[in-house]
């Protein structure tokens, strides 16, 4: 049995607290917590005896249908320790221009950079090039993501936990919850069950999410140092570049198409490669982005709205001859969910040029809502709830 000092007590207990992070009152965490002295010195112990356990597998709609896997809560704290350790050795060696799940980084930040690029290169001409991996995690070569992998982490028994975490199968132990009949709408390519073998990654998973930016990390240097583009932007797999001459843009696009094929047994996806002008606007990480202004999609106010009407429904359905405010305990606990997504939603909104429609939505489509929810502020950035008297 081997020990380290990279799964000591301080370090392993740091995951656990990352780990239960909004998961506290889960089944699962509660079970850990009342012997987590316990379970964290046998997780430190068993270094090179661990196993991964049975995940919960179930299909999610939005906002596009998608397998997940969601690994045990023991098993995600060794993902955060995992990735806890090899962050610092991989930061530094990840361009600027990616965004997802890193410090300081993400959507937002991706939308502002973007824009501010427009604005100061291409205001007045330019073109975009959007392009995005068919089935990437599906298609992610575990040996070559392995290879990467060994060729910075040089720690044996990190090493030994990685390997453990990339070439462990889910799907040999699973159990599957939610909406069953969903899994038939899931295509072929976009599931764990019909992969070839040692090719994909589960969807929800902490590590998934990191070892697609150390996968895709040899494409940002590719594009970056070799093609020498200057203007380039990445969010996990859908990738925007810019130029003022269209043809450069499509001389990149085939070779990126060659190197993924080459080096990271990866393919565009070929409905999904765009070449337009700048001004039509750049369709990125749910926003429109223009060198003047930012919008968000159409789809998503579209959903959103669909989502007010049915939470008006459901409030009609407890009083449906006088809507009135009802403050009972069923109701409650609705409107925790219903506060929890539309200020998610408006959490989006309110990082566009949208004032005008988060005025609209509220005046016009919230309707009986407007009796138990307010704005916070004039500008319509979210809402409070208004509690019974």
């Amino acid at each position: 049995m081997i020990t380290t000092k990279e799964f000591n007590f301080k370090k392993l207990y740091l995951a656990y607290t990352l780990c239960r992070k909004n998961k506290r009152n889960t089944l699962n965490a509660l079970k850990f917590e009342l012997s987590a002295e316990k379970k964290l010195l046998q997780l430190e112990l068993k270094t090179q005896t661990y196993n991964p356990g049975r995940s919960i597998c179930f299909v999610v709609t939005e906002p596009k249908i998608r397998e997940i896997f969601a690994a045990d809560f023991e098993d995600r704290i060794a993902h955060h320790l995992l990735v806890k350790c090899l962050e610092p050795i991989w930061e530094s060696k990840f361009i600027y221009h990616s965004y997802a799940c890193r410090k300081n980084k993400g959507a937002v930040k991706a939308v502002l950079d973007l824009k501010k690029t427009l604005k100061k290169h291409f205001l007045f001409s330019g073109y975009y090039l959007q392009i995005d991996i068919r089935a990437f995690f599906m298609s992610i070569d575990k040996t070559i993501l392995f290879a990467l992998i060994q060729k910075k982490l040089k720690n044996p028994v990190l090493l030994w936990l990685a390997q453990k975490i990339i070439f462990h199968n889910p799907t040999e132990n699973f159990l599957k919850k939610g909406q069953i009949k969903l899994f038939d709408l899931l295509p072929r390519n976009k599931s764990l069950f019909h992969t070839p073998p040692f090719r994909g990654l589960p969807i929800g998973n902490l590590t998934s999410q990191f070892f697609a930016n150390v996968y895709l990390n040899e494409i940002d240097q590719y594009i970056k140092h070799t093609l020498k583009a200057e203007n380039y932007f990445r969010y996990v797999d859908d990738m925007v570049l810019l130029h003022k001459n269209p043809r450069q843009l499509r001389a990149w696009s085939d070779k990126i198409d060659v190197f993924l094929q080459k080096k990271l047994n990866l393919a565009l996806h070929p409905e999904k490669t765009i070449l337009k002008p700048i001004k039509t606007g750049v369709n990125f990480v749910g926003y429109i982005v223009k060198p003047q202004y930012t919008l968000v999609r159409n789809r998503t106010v579209k959903k959103f709205k669909n989502k007010l009407w049915r939470f008006n429904q459901k409030i009609l359905t407890t009083n449906p001859v006088q809507p009135i405010r009802l403050w009972t305990p069923e109701l409650c606990l609705e409107f925790q969910k219903m506060l929890a997504v539309i200020n998610s939603y408006y959490g989006v909104f309110k990082h566009a040029d949208t004032f005008k429609l988060r005025r609209h939505l509220y005046e016009k489509h919230f309707n009986i809502l407007k009796l138990y929810l307010t704005p916070a502020n004039e500008d319509f950035d979210y809402f409070l709830w208004i509690k019974a008297p």
